[in-house]
Formats: C-alpha cells, sequence, structure tokens
C-alpha cells in the first residue's frame, strides 16, 4: 500500500511537471525552458543525495550508460515540450502512458524476445486509443500534434530501456543526479543564443513547478519500487491521467471529447493489463 500510495503521489508531481512545461514552454524559448528545470532539478537532486550518501553518492561505474540515458532524457523532454505546445495536458499525458506498451513493441521486434498474442492485442488497443484522440477531423490534429508526441514516445521508450539496463548496476539517486547533471551541461551550451529570464511571477511559479515536480516524482517512484514490485505499481501509473484532466481543465478550461476520454481509456486499460500479465507471467 505505501508503494501505490507513492506512486499515486509522484503521477500528482509528474502532473505539476507537465502543467509547468506547458506554460513555461509556450512564454520561453524551449532550450531556456529546460534549462531552468535541469537547473532547480539539479540543486534539489544533488542536495538529497549528498544529505543522504555524502560524497560517494558521485561515484559511478557505468559512466557510457550514464550519458547515453541523459542524452535521451534531454531528447525526451524537448520533445515533451514541443507537444504541450500542440496538445492539452490530459490528451498528452495519454499519449506518454503508451510508453510500457512500447516498449513491449521494442521487445519483440529489436531485442528478439516472444512476445504472447494476448500482449500483441494490447499495443494494438493502445496504438488505436492513441488514434483516437489524435483523429483527423478533432481539435488536436496537425502535423506537429503527429510527430512531436510519436518522437516523444520513441526517446522516451529508448530512455526506458537504458533505464532498465542500468537497473541494480548504479544507486538510483546517483542515476538520477547525473542524468540531471548532464542534462544541464548539455543545454547550458546554447544558453548564449537562448538566454531570457522569466519575467513575471507566473513564469517563476512555473519554472519551479518543472524542477520541485520533476524531483520530487522521481524520488518518490524511486521509494515506491523499494516498497512494492514494478508489476504492482505500473497500473497506477496511469493515475496522472486524471490528474491532467483536472489541470488541464483549473488552469486552462479545457475538457476532453468523449472520444480522446475513450482512446485514454483504451490506453489505461491496456497498460493496466500488460502490467497484470507481467504478474501472471512471472509467478
Amino acid at each position: 500500500m505505501t508503494g501505490i500510495v507513492l506512486t499515486v503521489l509522484a503521477c500528482a508531481c509528474f502532473c505539476l511537471l507537465d502543467t509547468g512545461s506547458k506554460y513555461a514552454g509556450a512564454l520561453l524559448p524551449l532550450l531556456m525552458a529546460l534549462w531552468l528545470r535541469y537547473m532547480l532539478q539539479s540543486v534539489f537532486t544533488v542536495g538529497w543525495g549528498v544529505y543522504q550518501y555524502g560524497a560517494g553518492v558521485f561515484r559511478t561505474t557505468h559512466p557510457r550508460f550514464q550519458i547515453a540515458r541523459a542524452a535521451l532524457f534531454c531528447s525526451s523532454n524537448a520533445c515533451a515540450m514541443m507537444s504541450l505546445r500542440y496538445l492539452p495536458l490530459a490528451e498528452f499525458t495519454a499519449v506518454v502512458a503508451m510508453t510500457p506498451l512500447a516498449m513491449t513493441l521494442v521487445a519483440a521486434l529489436w531485442l528478439k524476445q516472444p512476445v504472447s498474442p494476448l500482449r500483441w492485442v494490447l499495443v494494438a488497443m493502445g496504438f488505436l486509443g492513441t488514434v483516437v484522440i489524435i483523429r483527423p477531423g478533432s481539435a488536436n490534429f496537425s502535423g506537429g500534434a503527429l510527430v512531436w508526441p510519436a518522437l516523444q514516445l520513441a526517446a522516451n521508450t529508448a530512455y526506458q530501456i537504458v533505464s532498465s539496463q542500468m537497473a541494480g548496476k548504479e544507486r538510483p539517486v546517483t542515476t538520477q543526479i547525473y542524468t540531471s547533471l548532464l542534462a544541464l551541461v548539455l543545454t547550458s551550451a546554447s544558453l548564449p543564443w537562448f538566454w531570457q529570464m522569466p519575467t513575471t511571477t507566473a513564469l517563476w511559479l512555473a519554472a519551479l513547478a518543472m524542477g520541485v515536480g520533476s524531483t520530487i516524482g522521481h524520488l518518490m517512484l524511486l521509494k515506491a519500487y523499494e516498497h512494492a514490485k514494478p508489476a504492482t505499481i505500473s497500473p497506477f501509473l496511469y493515475s496522472q491521467i486524471p490528474f491532467a484532466v483536472f489541470s488541464g481543465w483549473l488552469l486552462y478550461g479545457h475538457i476532453p471529447d468523449h472520444w480522446a476520454v475513450l482512446g485514454m481509456v483504451a490506453i489505461a486499460l491496456g497498460g493496466a493489463l500488460s502490467a497484470w500479465l507481467s504478474v501472471r507471467e512471472s509467478r
């Protein structure tokens, strides 16, 4: 139960992150908004890691994996911010929730792992749910709403695969620190061309929401995995969708139409059933 509660709270933090990203990403240059997020995230994550483990928290034995993970993290975040310029929060969150199903596809086609027919059905269900959300004739249908979410899904899937390869090889907080710091270094190189500090209180609050939401959300999720197995936690990751619906309504007055809701349900149901299959197959 502790793991489940921490997962739901982490999803609320990730919704806070996406809400801040949508606002800041619309008013600031993309790389400037990302730099603000990574700067705040690095301060919070490094501070917590050093407080818990001292200087030893920086010790890593897999620097190449850390660099690859940070690069994919930056790519995924950049595509996410671009996606949020074209999609409302709830619809964007539902598309991102396709990642576990996309990982099944990669496991079958690239890693050559066996995938049951039922899992293929669930992957198809998630894909159809995405098509229903971003469908021709809907308010969400546009070139940007097709390209950027697809790129974000690809980058995030690769990021999750690299993360899974590192599981158990590094202290989780060490990985989070290197991901934050390396992402900060990558975006810092662009600052001379994109420097534009927030000029309003709302923009500073959005930047703070990005940094705090990302840091606390990831740390809560790491703690959740200490209390429950991933297969137990996975279905509750979809609690981010209702948080996003509420946030989108509260800040932007957006309510998904019935077709978009149907697509969200299809994606969440497909992901939850996939997690259930993982539990059953592991017994």
